[in-house]
């Protein structure tokens, strides 16, 4: 079992930066794949980055390449996501999520394991 907690969000201006962190209980997140995700109002929750066990492999959805950031440091059970250059587009709660690093790993469906999400604000 993992869980996972959220810190991190809130309101900002465009352009401005943002980082989320989401802490994991247990002793096994060095095994899991850890992601985020985003999801605004009337919309579906969609895709935002995600990284493997050891951190040398990262994936981001189009609209955040260049932008957003994912990091992980698995000797303190955390991801983290830096988001610069901020959006009102952006805007929406974010969800990091975790599951064990096999299969596939970009549809919210793959992922077992959910934070409570935190609300992200870009004011334009």
């Amino acid at each position: 079992q993992v869980q996972l907690t959220h810190s991190g969000g809130g309101l900002v201006q465009a352009g401005g930066s943002l980082r989320l962190s989401c802490a994991a209980s247990g002793r096994s997140f060095s095994a899991y794949r850890m992601a985020w995700f985003r999801q605004a109002p009337g919309k579906e929750r969609e895709f935002v980055s995600t990284i493997n066990w050891s951190g040398d492999r990262t994936y981001y959805a189009d609209s955040v390449k260049g932008r957003f950031t994912i990091s992980r440091d698995n000797a303190k059970n955390t991801a983290f996501l830096q988001m610069n250059s901020l959006k009102p587009e952006d805007t929406a709660v974010y969800y990091c999520a975790a599951r064990r690093d096999s299969g596939t790993y970009f549809s919210p469906h793959d992922y077992g394991y959910w934070g409570q999400g935190t609300q992200v604000t870009v004011s334009s």
